[in-house]
């Protein structure tokens, strides 16, 4: 399990590196219910996942970078292990999803990575990604199943609760659980009593079904390729995160593709600021999912990323 020294060594690791992104206040606010949001989609690479990619990469032997990383990734992980490997001298390898939207494939090689695709399936990538590693010798870096990763998203909850000691709620998206398992123990390891809830679409809901089964439940590629948040397309979540979600996580709540959207919609128009669709989920439980979370008190919703296919936005944009 993640300590909350593991969390602060990350810190010192990522400062002058992952951006310190702001809380920012909401216009969409309820009566007796603050809302802010926290956009990880200001990182260099447009998500959070820089933040887990930097502090395990930079973790490694010298030796280790020398023989170079590889990891899977449907998109900004395979950006932060990208953008990490190139700041710290190493070679990144990406095995990417043959579904992954193009903006996330060629920012992915625009930061120096060698990709290769393989079928939806993020099962199917892993098992790419270890054969490669076991050929060339590549350091395999995961994208939430390790507690270097789980550490280095969990300095998101260190900046929430200094800069809003007294948040009640927090949102947060949920695919492999590298997030979340990082939030939640940031939050309640520095004994705040702030309630840490995930976040997912209906349609890739396997976390909430992990959650309330109290073991891990697998959904197949063809049920989680069904939703628009490709982020989120995970088909379990990891061993060691489900771990942290049943020690720290308080509930897990879905949201439709239509409400998904509309938080998309909702987020440029009122807040300007551009969040994907797995970055939206966490703003679409707050406007339409109120009945299941706390009633009062301060809410941070976080906003994961925002690399978002351009025509997808503008589509969005254009319908009410």
């Amino acid at each position: 399990m993640v300590t909350l020294d593991d969390i602060q060594l990350a810190q010192s690791r990522l400062r002058g590196i992952a951006a310190r992104t702001p809380l920012i206040p909401c216009p969409h606010q309820q009566p007796g219910r603050e809302l802010y949001v926290k956009p990880e989609s200001l990182q260099p690479i447009g998500s959070f996942k820089l933040r887990g990619a930097y502090n395990k990469i930079a973790s490694l032997t010298d030796d280790e970078r020398h023989r170079g990383v590889i990891t899977y990734s449907s998109g900004n992980h395979a950006q932060g292990v990208a953008y990490a490997a190139r700041a710290l001298g190493a070679k990144s390898v990406i095995v990417m999803p043959n579904n992954a939207p193009q903006v996330k494939i060629e920012s992915t090689r625009a930061l120096g990575a060698e990709v290769v695709f393989v079928g939806p399936a993020s099962s199917e990538r892993k098992a790419r990604a270890e054969e490669l590693a076991r050929e060339h010798g590549y350091v395999v870096i995961p994208p939430y199943n390790d507690e270097k990763i789980i550490a280095g998203a969990g300095t998101v909850g260190l900046e929430i609760l200094a800069d809003l000691p007294d948040v009640a709620t927090v949102l947060v998206p949920v695919g492999g659980g590298g997030l979340i398992s990082g939030v939640a123990a940031a939050v309640k390891l520095s004994g705040s009593k702030a309630r840490v809830i995930g976040v997912e679409p209906e349609l890739a809901a396997d976390a909430q079904a992990s959650f309330r089964a109290g073991h891990i439940v697998e959904f197949t590629a063809e049920q989680t390729s069904r939703t628009v948040a490709d982020g989120l397309r995970t088909q379990s979540v990891g061993e060691i995160n489900f771990q942290h979600i049943r020690r720290f996580v308080d509930n897990m709540v879905t949201v439709s593709e239509s409400e998904i959207l509309e938080a998309i919609r909702r987020m440029a128009l009122n807040a300007k600021l551009v969040a994907e669709p797995s970055g939206a989920v966490s703003f679409a439980a707050f406007l339409f999912r109120g009945n299941q979370l706390p009633p009062a008190g301060k809410t941070v919703a976080l906003i994961s990323g925002g690399n978002i296919e351009p025509a997808l936005l503008a589509r969005v944009l254009s319908e009410a």
